[in-house]
């Protein structure tokens, strides 16, 4: 009989986040798969066309269930993201008390918000199976961050309902190994916590194309940023640099392709007009996934950036293995983690996050750099991806979790 895995995701298909793979995996490997999501609204902070309160609640995709319970779209301003996360967990609260799904084992796909986890704790505890929790982004350290609060009140009871969660699962697995660190600073025993880094989809592969129709093959540098453009991604850095490439080379046609959407699009882009370096940005609207290594292969470096913070440094962002596996040279701007698995790889060059100077002069140096180098770099990074973040051992790894653990071993 098929073993049958609950997950719980705020964020899922047509929502572009990797839980969707892994998914798809779990019932390729003989696994049955129910997923409670929300109704998708991530980035445009909009229910999708076709979905709402009322239509497209349930849906089959790649062989697993969807069951989608009600939520508040996220919006555009901080009121909205708030009841859009409580939402979530008031639906959830709901649905784990009437539901009549029997699973085997509960996986909980944690990006922000970290509440998103209760109902999967909820459900795990009533039914007393394995619960498990992999985490993408750290608590209360982002809400942090992302919102300035400080009040010690309020970042102490997020704290609370953390460990709550922390507590209350069987194993908790973390994209870094600084996370690993700050969950189990938070008292949480070694042995419950582990570092399973993030992969990329089969479709990230290098590809041998030379043109696209949404970026020009005009003799310019061309350098893809692609992903969410929100605030924690640091992109002020880019209009910053433009400015000073001008300077340091006028001569040298240089492009930023910015691919996708996000809450901080708007404003970079006003922010590109003011510094008058426009002719240097192509902004492209979001992609299906699978379209970017098309466009990767058309340009000549990818650039990934995240903001100046302690949290941020313990980051690994899921672009990051994207951009490795599709064999392109990297440029980083960012701290801690990421910048150590560049110099690690020599899959390009890193400098501080926020610092467009250092950013400036590693753009020259790359531009310097012969075809033969420029692929040396792409293949140093694909490499070192093969190595450090194989979809299969990975995903080998987990299967060894739940042929072990039974409910009878659940605390």
């Amino acid at each position: 009989m098929k073993k049958h895995i609950l997950v719980i995701s705020q964020y899922f298909y047509p929502e572009q986040f990797r839980i969707n793979d892994i998914c798809t995996e779990w019932v390729n490997r003989g696994y049955k798969v129910t997923v409670v999501t929300g109704i998708p609204n991530y980035p445009q902070g909009k229910f999708f066309e076709g979905y709402g309160l009322f239509k497209k609640r349930r849906e089959s995709y790649n062989g697993m269930d969807i069951i989608r319970i009600p939520l508040i779209p996220r919006g555009k301003n901080s009121i909205m993201l708030a009841l859009n996360y409580l939402s979530f967990v008031v639906s959830g609260y709901l649905w784990k008390l009437f539901t009549k799904i029997k699973a085997d084992y509960v996986f909980i796909y944690e990006v922000s918000p970290m509440t998103q986890a209760l109902p999967g704790v909820w459900y795990a505890k009533k039914k007393k199976i394995p619960c498990y929790l992999y985490v993408q982004d750290l608590w209360p350290e982002n809400v942090e961050i992302i919102t300035g609060i400080k009040n010690k009140y309020i970042i102490g009871s997020i704290g609370k309902m953390v460990d709550y969660i922390y507590s209350r699962c069987t194993k908790i697995f973390a994209t870094s190994t600084s996370f690993v660190g700050a969950i189990q600073n938070r008292g949480i025993p070694s042995a419950k916590v582990e570092y399973w880094p993030q992969y990329a989809e089969d479709f990230y592969i290098p590809l041998e194309i030379r043109s696209h129709p949404k970026i020009a093959n005009d003799g310019a540098f061309n350098i893809i940023v692609a992903g969410n453009i929100g605030h924690a991604q640091g992109l002020d850095v880019l209009p910053k640099v433009a400015v000073l490439l001008k300077e340091m080379n006028p001569s040298r046609r240089i492009r930023f392709n910015v691919v996708g959407d996000g809450r901080y699009k708007n404003e970079l882009m006003e922010f590109v007009n003011s510094n008058h370096v426009s002719d240097m940005f192509n902004f492209i609207e979001k992609q299906p996934a699978v379209r970017i290594p098309e466009m990767m292969a058309v340009c000549d470096a990818a650039f990934l950036s995240l903001t100046d913070s302690p949290l941020f440094a313990m980051t690994i962002p899921a672009k990051l293995q994207s951009y490795m596996a599709c064999g392109i040279p990297i440029l980083v701007s960012a701290n801690g983690e990421t910048s150590r698995i560049i110099g690690e790889s020599h899959a390009g060059f890193s400098s501080p996050a926020g610092d467009p100077s250092q950013l400036a002069y590693n753009i020259m140096d790359l531009i310097a750099k012969s075809p033969e180098e420029l692929e040396q770099l792409g293949n140093n990074g694909r490499a070192y991806y093969d190595i450090n973040f194989n979809k299969q051992e990975l995903l080998n790894r987990m299967d060894a979790y739940f042929r072990h653990n039974t409910s009878s071993e659940v605390n």
